[in-house]
């Protein structure tokens, strides 16, 4: 008995066909395995901006245009002088010479020097004022010398009977100032005392002082400042 079979299941009549296309499909499957490439990210730089490139791009330089300046003004007119003949003569002045061959002389004027007044006080000066009697020793001598006299004389001239008639009574204290001047003459007497009588009493007594030899300050005179206390003691009865 003969077996029959169907055409459509004959698997072997399509073999060439599907050789030719799987061998189609394995040469492009190698072609592209082949020419499949991989690139380094690194190397690619793709999430990296260079800053230099940036830098080194040239930007153009915009020149801007200013405006011309506006022409300069016309010159002014020239002014019309007009030339006015005078046909009055002037007279000219002729100026003569002041200057002479004389000499003329000179006078000297002669300039004084003011010499102030120097006040010393009688502690400090160099050369103390002499009172009469006082001529010998040296200078601390000289000063105590004068002091002495000078109380003594106070006291013989001064009238210590006033301060009773005036009402005072216990100890009196009258202090004196005077100067002895350039000449050695007492001046500029002044007194305080607690009552103006006795005051001028003061005063009167050592305005009687003699004239001295002026104090020396330096090797010049000057005015010596005095100052002298006049104690006395008032009884009472």
């Amino acid at each position: 008995m003969q077996t029959k079979k169907n055409p459509k299941a004959d698997i072997g009549r399509n073999s060439s066909l599907y050789f030719a296309v799987g061998l189609a499909l394995m040469m492009f499957m190698s072609y592209g395995t082949i020419n499949y490439k991989v690139y380094d990210k690194d190397a690619l730089g793709i999430d990296r901006v260079n800053m230099d490139a940036l830098d080194e791009e040239e930007v153009p330089i915009t020149e801007q245009l200013k405006p011309p300046p506006p022409p300069p003004p016309p010159p002014p007119a020239p002014e019309v002088i007009e030339i006015v003949e005078d046909e009055e003569e002037v007279e000219e002045t002729i100026i003569e010479s002041t200057e002479s061959d004389e000499e003329l002389e000179i006078e000297e004027i002669e300039i004084e020097e003011v010499e102030e007044d120097v006040e010393v006080p009688f502690f400090l000066i160099e050369n103390v004022p002499v009172f009469p009697g006082c001529e010998r020793g040296n200078n601390e001598k000289k000063r105590k010398c004068m002091s002495d006299k000078i109380n003594k004389f106070v006291q013989r001239k001064f009238n210590t009977d006033l301060a009773t008639d005036l009402g005072l009574s216990g100890r009196q204290r009258i202090t004196v100032v005077f100067d002895i001047d350039k000449s050695g003459n007492v001046t500029g007497v002044r007194a305080r005392a607690p009552h103006p009588r006795l005051e001028k009493e003061a005063e009167r007594v050592v305005g009687l002082l003699p004239k001295m030899l002026p104090g020396k300050q330096r090797g010049k005179a000057v005015i010596v400042k005095y100052s002298l206390p006049i104690v006395f003691q008032v009884n009472d009865y």
